[in-house]
């Protein structure tokens, strides 16, 4: 099974695709979706559009796994990122791929075994799993964090298919 796992965003949107074949777990691809920041709404929400379109296109995903919304503060960005998922969701439904979410908190529990984990410990586990050479691409911006949560939603999703969602890695 392939999944597309996504830490949705609106300036930087990770990406991961795993392959998972019984209880082995590759990273095929991973990488961000980016923004200009200071760019026009619509213009931004475009760009997403287009590179999820591509990146599903590309890797024809069984399914996508994709990291649910928490924002206990800031209404501004939760609303812009809001609306970026919206445009995911939208992608995924026009090729008609199965999208499932997951909270911030269960990923964390399930990957990195608290659900309070920062993204140090995500990072750590991923690397575990999917081996120590998961890093920032070279000469890629430095926005690994993103990435690395991508692949954990990903990994997440592949846990809870193969029976083992209170897995954790140690």
């Amino acid at each position: 099974m392939k999944i597309l796992g996504i830490d949705p965003g609106t300036a930087t949107t990770g990406y991961g695709v795993l392959v998972v074949t019984k209880n082995s777990y590759e990273a095929m691809d991973f990488g961000l979706i980016e923004t200009d920041k200071n760019g026009d709404p619509e213009k931004r929400l475009l760009t997403i559009h287009q590179r999820m379109t591509s990146i599903i296109t590309q890797h024809s995903p069984d399914v996508i796994a994709i990291e649910k919304l928490f924002f206990a503060r800031n209404a501004k960005t939760a609303m812009r990122v809001g609306q970026a998922l919206g445009v995911m969701l939208f992608s995924a439904a026009q090729l008609k791929i199965e999208v499932h979410e997951y909270a911030p908190g269960r990923i964390k529990k399930v990957i990195a075994g608290s659900g309070r984990a920062d993204k140090k410990d995500i990072q750590k586990s991923i690397r575990k799993v999917l081996g120590a050479g998961i890093r920032s691409k070279k000469n890629a911006k430095t926005h690994f964090d993103n990435t690395a949560d991508a692949l954990a939603v990903a990994l997440c999703h592949a846990y809870h298919i193969n029976g083992s969602a209170v897995e954790k890695v140690k």
